[in-house]
């Protein structure tokens, strides 16, 4: 990490008081506790997956609930759920979840070189729990898309260092129980990393096969899933769908061309992922933007797109916040983070089926920050002679990792 050099950024780095981590410690048990006395079931979302295990049980599809848009893979994944009394998930489902989030958090700051015990650590991850909504959300819900916020991280921490296989495995099996970082695949085709990609696609593909093979409507993903998802035309879901579509849709923009747009959006996303990709300076946070940006570009397009999406790129911008030149610097960014404020109340716009618009604006900012930043800021060449390092350019300065290996145009 190429830390901006402040009295403030020093003070960050050191490590926090006890008192801080205790008091980190305390709201996450509270958040979980809440979810807990609140959520009989583990949350809507995750009682989805488990009822869809439990009618496996019984001799039924899972697929027979067009809401579980998951793998065949989940549905084994989600059996030890099924087998499991109420009373035991109440507690451990918001305890996984919130364990999941954290842990997702600590794989970002990993990424960016950021010491976990640093008060930056303790007041980020804070700050996350209490002033952005999304991550309440998701535990109350308990979706599975934790399992996408804590995998990411990790493998672009994998293929930062070169481990491209492993970081394949890492997202493969993420992918086994919800296909949300399928975009990531992209980066491994700009990196031409062939054999993490192969990882990357047969470790879910080989899950599903077999666990499709166990059950009476093998073929249900595709027959009832896929047009589900491709249609959108679900009322309830669309209440929620925080994508440029569907909420232009829902806004009085014909259908066909509010996609139209989403899907231009992505394009521009893609392409600036690509440039950030080709810009070539070394270290993780070239493998972490890209990834940021490919996610942010099919969250714009994909349906259905929800508002604790965001907590898979988030925590990885945020831990990023101390290099110099990262796209968290931009105050764009920050300012896509207030609707996303809890309590906080916007006209017209505070009731919940109106919460679509403060998300797509959220989204929309975010990628658009991000996309700017990987489109437009030149990579650092450093020539270092001795001790004396004398950049090339003028543009942002980034820390190279000369031992790091992996990084192919």
């Amino acid at each position: 990490m190429k830390a901006a050099k402040s009295p403030l950024t020093s003070w960050l780095l050191r490590p926090a008081p006890r008192s801080v981590r205790a008091a980190l410690c305390v709201v996450l048990a509270v958040l979980a506790a809440h979810v807990a006395l609140k959520a009989p079931g583990g949350g809507m979302d995750n009682g989805i997956v488990v009822r869809a295990a439990r009618v496996w049980l019984d001799g039924g599809s899972p697929y027979a609930d067009r809401h579980f848009l998951y793998f065949p893979s989940a549905v084994l994944a989600a059996v030890p759920q099924a087998l499991t009394p109420t009373a035991v998930l109440r507690l451990a489902v918001p305890v996984l979840v919130t364990g999941g989030l954290v842990a997702g958090w600590a794989g970002a700051l990993r990424v960016h070189g950021v010491p976990w015990r640093s008060r930056f650590a303790a007041y980020g991850l804070l700050a996350l729990a209490v002033g952005f909504a999304p991550f309440a959300h998701l535990v109350a819900l308990g979706n599975w898309t934790v399992t996408a916020v804590a995998a990411l991280p990790w493998a672009l921490l994998l293929a930062a260092r070169g481990r491209w296989l492993a970081a394949g495995v890492v997202l493969g099996a993420a992918l086994a129980l919800k296909p949300l970082l399928a975009p990531v695949a992209l980066l491994f085709v700009l990196a031409r990393q062939w054999r993490g990609l192969a990882a990357l696609v047969l470790v879910p593909a080989g899950a599903s096969a077999a666990a499709a093979l166990a059950m009476p409507d093998p073929a249900g993903f595709f027959t009832r899933t896929l047009p589900f998802l491709l249609r959108g035309d679900d009322g309830f879901v669309r209440l929620y769908e925080a994508s440029p579509g569907a909420v232009l849709a829902r806004l009085g923009v014909p259908a066909a061309a509010a996609t139209a747009l989403a899907a231009a959006g992505a394009a521009a996303g893609v392409w600036c992922a690509w440039r950030r990709w080709r810009r070539g300076d070394a270290g993780a946070r070239r493998v972490s933007e890209t990834a940021v940006m490919l996610m942010l570009s099919a969250f714009l397009v994909s349906r259905p797109s929800y508002d604790h999406y965001l907590l898979v790129v988030v925590p990885l911008l945020l831990a990023g916040a101390l290099e110099a030149g990262a796209a968290a610097r931009a105050p764009w960014l920050w300012a896509a983070l207030l609707p996303q404020l809890p309590g906080l109340s916007w006209p017209y716009l505070d009731t919940g089926v109106r919460r679509a618009f403060l998300d797509c604006a959220t989204l929309c900012v975010l990628a658009v920050t991000v996309a700017r930043s990987c489109s437009l800021r030149r990579a650092v060449r450093l020539e270092v002679t001795g001790r004396t390092t004398v950049p090339e350019s003028r543009s942002d300065s980034v820390l190279t990792h000369p031992g790091r290996r992996g990084y192919s145009a």
